[in-house]
């Protein structure tokens, strides 16, 4: 009798465990319904499978730097994750031989349709990675977060026509819904035709496809700024980004914000400005050679050729006993 009452109790536990979703834990934990489940192993980058690695879960004592001391750079770079999002209750990847990790990159080193271009932008949404080319040689690469499903990133080829430095969402709060959501070093390279913008620009980057259409990139000076924290921001890779890529580049002129952003999805119905038309409600300057508004974007000639290449990586679908397993 007392055996049947245990594997009753047992087999409800279980039941429980699969039916019951909880909520969210605190930002910038998770959602419920996320099909991470708060677990990053369950992504799968074909290029993951040359590298050997363990499931590690996150202790409420648990940090990247706590964890792998002075390589935790390259562990953040594997998971493409950044440290405001590796927090109590989730799981990462832990290669087995961190000094595999030193020279990770899923990308190839040398991209033939890059030849002829002096600077040339490939992100490969499966890879969720972005690569820096010189006449078709990587010059640097990094970790990308790019639309989720339902929002997908544009495929195909583009040119990058307009930098923002200090973008915003027009739509998109931040958590606290105090202020909009911050797309520093933003690089435009795309207007699709219900007129929304998609834009490459520094983000969260919770280690999955997590953005409405844009490319994001590392930049824990923003979330620094945004949120306090980290306390020593090193992960700066949408400056170096749009210093590489459009830092050097002609302005043209600038523009309204608009068309709509990406993370905001939201197009307006005019977006044209001819010279002397201040009637958006931006000032107009006389340069002396061009007319440009002082406000938004600056247009700019000879934006670097970027290439969206792929498709969102696929989640895994464990099963009970998934866990003994894994890699």
């Amino acid at each position: 009798m007392l055996r049947k009452i245990f594997f009753t109790l047992i087999s409800l536990s279980f039941v429980a465990i699969l039916v019951y979703k909880p909520a969210a834990i605190s930002e910038p934990g998770a959602s419920a319904t996320d099909a991470a489940r708060e677990d990053l192993t369950r992504i799968e980058y074909p290029s993951e499978d040359a590298i050997s690695w363990t499931p590690r879960f996150i202790r409420p004592q648990d940090t990247l730097e706590s964890m792998f001391g002075n390589d935790w750079q390259y562990v953040a770079r594997f998971n493409r994750v950044d440290r405001r999002h590796v927090y109590p209750g989730m799981t990462i990847k832990v290669p087995r031989d961190i000094e595999q990790l030193k020279n990770y990159c899923p990308l190839p080193a040398e991209y033939e349709p890059a030849k002829r271009h002096a600077k040339y932008i490939l992100v490969s949404l499966t890879e969720q990675w972005l690569g820096a080319y010189e006449y078709g040689k990587l010059k640097f690469s990094m970790p990308a977060a790019t639309g989720m499903d339902g929002h997908n990133t544009p495929t195909g080829l583009f040119q990058v026509d307009a930098r923002d430095e200090t973008h915003a969402s027009s739509l998109y709060k931040t958590e606290d819904q105090q202020e909009q959501y911050p797309m520093d070093n933003a690089i435009r390279f795309h207007i699709g035709p219900d007129n929304v913008s998609y834009w490459i620009h520094a983000r969260d980057l919770p280690g999955k496809p997590a953005s409405h259409g844009c490319i994001g990139v590392y930049d824990e000076g923003m979330q620094n700024r945004q949120y306090g924290i980290p306390a020593n921001p090193v992960l700066l890779e949408s400056e170096k980004l749009y210093a590489w890529a459009v830092g050097d580049l002609k302005q043209v002129y600038r523009e309204d914000d608009n068309p709509g952003d990406e993370d905001d999805n939201t197009a307006d119905s005019d977006n044209t400005t001819t010279d002397g038309d201040d009637s958006m409600g931006v000032e107009v300057v006389d340069t002396g050679e061009i007319h440009y508004n002082t406000g938004g974007p600056e247009l700019v000639e000879g934006g670097p050729i970027v290439e969206v290449v792929g498709e969102n990586p696929k989640f895994k679908s464990p099963g009970f006993f998934s866990f003994l397993t894994r890699k």
